[in-house]
């Protein structure tokens, strides 16, 4: 186990990552401020990764010490539940620690740039959306992560048309990259007086938060736009043309972005949202099964359908590629998702042949 998890390298790290924090030259210098996070970040995931080996090795202990009670005292029925609940509390580390193996792409570890469209169902959809917004932004709480809107496009009745926003955290993007594709709602309308059953679509797009150098874009191929903020901020983002829009001429990728009451810092994350989907398109370049999917996409309907939510007349959440099925609805929108995003990575892992 000491040798799976690196423990001795690791340990060196932390003592040489502490060394370079303590230099007082890093933290006097503000132009050494980035250098600094990145060292406190790395600082911070090398030690979790100890502590979490730490923890296994400490549970494993005290599983081994309360067989040896259990054989000197047969009758103490209180040392079963206690070996029970070492071993649930086992369990769900060596699933921490699985599910990390499983996230070993090149970006599976960056924050996540995820947007939410409206497709077919009129103010439905838009409700639609706003519900999933809600349920990816509980999961992301549940986990520790941070959600920033960038962007926000309310519908004209109720509910969100569309919505841009970061996902913070470590794996951020490994864990969410799987939800990509068409989510599809069925379910009795609110918004229908005849109370008849409606059937809504929203699409679902991830990509990786990537490093500036890792993309190099030529002024050229770009038309950027300003306007007046429409979304959340309050009233002074209505005065001044703060918001941003930017079209990649040769790819007509468009991004947008709101969230900042400064025109200059929306740019800068407009591009950093631009940058991460050119990333993403360059990947699926790759792959032309991919590419032709990604030409082809079409309107937001029945097709590439990721997942189904049936609220009417049953319940039931069906992930359409992996075939996992949930009956508790409410969960899954209150942001218990992690049972499809294990299954879409064990399914991954597989092709690859890492499982």
């Amino acid at each position: 186990m000491e040798t799976f998890f690196e423990i001795s390298q690791k340990q060196n790290l932390i003592l040489e990552l502490e060394k370079k924090l303590s230099q007082t030259d890093l933290w006097n210098n503000p132009t050494l401020q980035e250098q600094q996070i990145e060292l406190v970040k790395k600082l911070q995931q090398v030690k979790q990764d100890v502590e979490i080996y730490q923890k296994i090795k400490s549970i494993v202990s005290e599983l081994d010490t309360i067989i040896e009670l259990s054989e000197h005292d047969p009758q103490d029925h209180s040392l079963n539940q206690e070996f029970s609940s070492r071993i649930n509390e086992l369990e769900k580390l060596i699933k921490e620690v699985k599910l990390n193996t499983l996230l070993s792409g090149p970006h599976d570890a960056s924050n996540a740039i995820v947007t939410l469209h409206a497709g077919a169902g009129g103010t439905e959809a838009c409700d639609w959306v706003e519900m999933l917004f809600r349920m990816y932004s509980r999961w992301a709480n549940k986990k520790g992560f941070e959600v920033e809107i960038i962007d926000i496009n309310k519908g004209e009745e109720a509910g969100i048309k569309s919505v841009t926003f970061i996902v913070k955290g470590k794996y951020a993007y490994g864990l969410l990259k799987g939800e990509e594709g068409v989510h599809r709602l069925v379910r009795i309308s609110p918004f229908d007086a005849n109370k008849r059953r409606h059937t809504s679509f929203a699409s679902c797009d991830v990509s990786p938060e990537v490093e500036e150098e890792e993309i190099n874009i030529d002024e050229k191929d770009l038309k950027i736009e300003t306007f007046r903020a429409s979304g959340h901020g309050g009233q002074h983002l209505q005065k001044t043309e703060s918001a941003v829009r930017i079209v990649h001429i040769p790819t007509g990728i468009v991004v947008q972005c709101q969230s900042e009451r400064s025109q200059l810092k929306n740019k800068i994350l407009a591009m950093k949202i631009l940058k991460s989907r050119l990333y993403k398109l360059k990947e699926e370049q790759q792959n032309l099964e991919k590419q032709k999917e990604r030409m082809q996409k079409g309107d937001i309907g029945w097709g590439r359908q990721r997942r189904s939510y049936v609220f009417m007349p049953y319940q039931l959440v069906k992930d359409n590629i992996t075939q996992v099925e949930v009956g508790d609805v409410n969960s899954v929108m209150d942001g218990e998702i992690d049972i499809f995003i294990q299954a879409y990575l064990e399914q991954n892992a597989k092709k690859s042949n890492l499982l």
